[in-house]
């Protein structure tokens, strides 16, 4: 039976799906098992399994199995990318060999050249089997033994140019490689760090920074590597010694198909004592934007807060430290209030996401164009809200300040540990107590931390001598955790939810404030008058819930 047969007797198919199947097939010459699963008509799993009835191979998960270094080194490594196929046990004499594509048979010659034995074939799916490659041969495997030169003639980069070097087609797809990689993998940002006898890839993925698996040979194109994203940020490639910065569009292309996605990669490379160490923030263009009910806000939080962003004027601030979601929360705020009636003007450094209606500037310091400046200057523009990206100094507080006393909405950031001490930072940075005080309306602090893995989380009863003060459940309670799985890098936990912490400035805060009085004591007030939910009752309020740990929620809040 043909792979369409085979889906409609085992019910995957209806018989008008098959010939809807058929017709795009004969229309785009496409292969079926591609056409079912680009209009989403059969899972892989479902697809695989159809063809290993199909051609009588036995169907493997590579992602469950450990295979013997000895098996993996059977085949020449160039052999296992060309054909993207590899060994995963011996049996005697005969080598078992898993494929992605059971229609390309012609390969069966070759691999019998090279084994001087019987063969086995799997059948694998593809997604799995390019995990598998770059788990065990590497990110850029394929690309790293080209050349170097493994299993043939070295291929010889010029070392005079680092711009031809840059430019070679086999560095461009290293390097292209390295960022598939790393947005595959849900990365924030991409650390390319070397060391005397090392390049060392890292992506930060959920905020925790892992190694990227790639070959040792990778070190000796570390320079080309930096180069090649000089070249693609528009950055001068000679200048080695000073720092610089600048941006990548790139676009991704998901290996299941779909459309493609376009980020913004901001690149920053710094000289060190071995080479030029790079770091690159991971950007989605194309992300779609959050509403405030889906970043995870409680409803006490979020009820206030939507009361907040609705008032005509007034200071609203964003705290915590980097990379905790102060930007998407503003975002997100911004597009709950943006309307005909209402006109809003930002100016970011840079701009992360482009919201329709938002009036959007990028700061532009080599022109003169910073927060204070150009918030100057939007105010003649009659905005009725502005958002800064960042309170940094003096002058741009006050220039916020006056804003809000002058009638404007002003949302921005500050990094501080909680709400209250952004109340110390404002006077801290020479702004009078009274603008303060009377311009101030709210705070909210937050953090990111990670979420319990859906797929191996797991109920347990945990011990009453581990649970951390001001933390109690009932007799028989039970809490979630995730045993690890492949989803999550056997860490249990993936994906993050956000932590927040908001403080509604009363009276009573105000004049506490015009006394310059410290962040303890405007906490303690607020939180007897009802007006601050904190970080740790929302914290622990997500662990009853499932959501997360509470070593994720005590390691997050303990700074």
């Amino acid at each position: 039976m043909g792979l369409g047969s085979l889906l409609n007797t085992s019910g995957v198919l209806t018989d008008e799906q098959l010939k809807e199947a058929s017709a795009e097939q004969q229309r785009t010459g496409e292969r079926l098992d591609r056409v079912l699963l680009r209009m989403g008509l059969a899972s892989r799993a479902q697809v695989v399994e159809a063809l290993g009835t199909q051609f009588q191979m036995e169907v493997v998960d590579l992602g469950a199995l450990a295979v013997d270094p000895a098996t993996l080194s059977a085949l020449p490594s160039k052999l296992i990318f060309r054909h993207r196929c590899v060994p995963i046990r011996k049996s005697g004499d005969t080598l078992t060999i898993a494929i992605a594509d059971p229609y390309e048979l012609g390969m069966v010659d070759e691999l019998r050249l090279h084994t001087r034995g019987p063969i086995e074939l799997v059948l694998a799916d593809e997604e799995e089997l390019t995990k598998f490659l770059r788990a065990n041969f590497g990110v850029g495997g394929d690309t790293l033994d080209a050349l170097t030169g493994q299993d043939g003639p070295e291929v010889d980069l010029p070392q005079a140019d680092d711009a031809e070097q840059a430019q070679e087609a086999s560095v461009i797809k290293l390097v292209s490689d390295l960022l598939a990689e790393a947005i595959a993998e849900r990365a924030t940002d991409v650390h390319i760090e070397p060391y005397e006898h090392d390049l060392v890839v890292r992506y930060r993925i959920d905020g925790v920074l892992h190694r990227a698996n790639v070959p040792p040979t990778i070190t000796r194109f570390a320079p080309a590597i930096v180069s090649r994203l000089k070249i693609m940020a528009n950055l001068n490639i000679a200048e080695k010694r000073r720092p610089q910065d600048g941006r990548i569009t790139y676009k991704f292309r998901p290996q299941g198909g779909g459309a493609p996605q376009e980020f913004d990669l901001r690149l920053s490379i710094i000289p060190m004592l071995f080479g030029e160490g790079v770091v690159l923030r991971v950007l989605s263009k194309t992300a779609v934007l959050m509403s405030l009910p889906d970043l995870g806000m409680p409803a006490q939080v979020l009820g206030a807060w939507q009361k907040l962003i609705q008032r005509p004027h007034g200071i609203l601030l964003v705290t915590g430290p980097t990379g905790s979601g102060k930007s998407t929360t503003l975002y997100a705020s911004l597009n709950t209030i943006v309307s005909d009636e209402i006109k809003v003007i930002t100016v970011e450094d840079p701009v992360e996401y482009h919201v329709s209606g938002v009036n959007q500037i990028q700061v532009n310091t080599k022109v003169g164009l910073d927060f204070a400046s150009g918030l100057r200057s939007i105010l003649r523009h009659d905005p009725d809200a502005v958002m800064i990206g960042e309170i940094r100094d003096k002058e741009t507080a006050e220039v916020a300040v006056q804003a809000s006393l002058t009638g404007h909405l002003v949302f921005s950031t500050l990094h501080t540990n909680d709400a209250a001490g952004s109340v110390t930072r404002l006077l801290d940075m020479g702004v009078e107590p009274f603008l303060v005080a009377s311009s101030l309306e709210g705070v909210l602090a937050q953090r990111l931390v990670r979420r319990i893995c859906a797929e191996c989380a797991e109920l347990y009863e945990p011990d009453p001598d581990d649970l951390p003060a001001g933390f109690s459940l009932q007799p028989g309670e039970r809490l979630k955790r995730g045993r690890g799985c492949r989803a999550c890098r056997n860490t249990g936990l993936r994906g993050r939810v956000g932590v927040y912490e908001l403080l509604r400035i009363n009276d009573h805060l105000r004049h506490m404030m015009a006394d310059r009085a410290t962040s303890p004591e405007i906490a303690s007030r607020a939180k007897a008058d009802g007006d601050l939910w904190t970080l740790l009752d929302d914290g622990f309020s997500k662990v009853r819930q499932g959501s997360t740990t509470l070593a994720e929620v005590l390691s997050s809040l303990s700074e």
